[in-house]
């Protein structure tokens, strides 16, 4: 390929690259307004948020439509094309990040309807600041390709499941104190659900950085430890 054609194709895997980073960021900023407004019971907030959510509807279609162009237009081989279908793969997690946040915003009216202790808002508020950092780690991992970074994965997997776990026991506790309690309860449950999931997406990033990067899968992770499905009620 002669110079202008490398340059312009630099460029097009360099688009993938920012327009993921406008995602993560964009993805993050959703979830933490959306428990912000939950704890606050901010309804202006929430609606912000669920509204927000149409920028990572449309960057997706983006990344989709311009990863298709390139692997048409390049035929990439190798380690472009793994980024290209990297980049597939992580815009689609991240779409789903940003449902997850619009979902706990929808929760924010029905949830100050029955105002809760603190203590719980507090525990969702820690879930959500572990789901959170481990998904910034990954994706600055995936800007700076330093796959050797990803070994914290698997504990703060794990601490995450525990947490969760351990707010799903203490919600159920007050859902059988107090019949008043249940619905308010139950839509903090499936808030707490939607947050352990943003750190399973993130898993599923750090897993593709991998792949994109070095060519080969992730080894095998530890089984997961949520235990929450043991007690019974129906997840979302």
């Amino acid at each position: 390929m002669n110079t202008h054609i490398v340059r312009s194709y630099d460029e097009d895997l360099k688009y993938l690259d920012n327009r993921l980073a406008a995602m993560g960021g964009h993805a993050e900023r959703m979830v933490d307004q959306s428990v912000l407004a939950l704890v606050n019971a901010d309804a202006g907030l929430a609606r912000k948020v669920i509204s927000d959510d149409v920028f990572l509807d449309e960057t997706q279609r983006e990344i989709d439509d311009k990863a298709i162009l390139l692997i048409a237009k390049r035929q990439p081989m190798a380690d472009d094309l793994r980024q290209v279908v990297g980049a597939i793969r992580i815009s689609a997690d991240l779409e789903r990040v940003g449902d997850l946040g619009k979902n706990i915003a929808k929760r924010v009216v029905a949830v100050t309807e029955g105002r809760q202790p603190l203590s719980l808002f507090r525990g969702l508020q820690a879930l959500a600041e572990l789901a959170l950092t481990q998904l910034k780690e990954v994706l600055d991992v995936y800007a700076s390709r330093s796959v050797d970074r990803l070994a914290f994965m698997r504990d703060r997997d794990d601490q995450i499941d525990a947490m969760y776990t351990s707010l799903f026991r203490e919600l159920l506790t007050y859902m059988m104190e107090d019949p008043r309690n249940i619905t308010p309860c139950t839509h903090l449950l499936f808030c707490a659900k939607n947050i352990e999931r943003i750190g399973d997406h993130a898993t599923n990033i750090a897993e593709t950085v991998y792949y994109v990067v070095t060519g080969e899968q992730m080894p095998i992770e530890r089984p997961k430890e949520d235990t929450s499905h043991t007690v019974g009620l129906p997840t979302e």
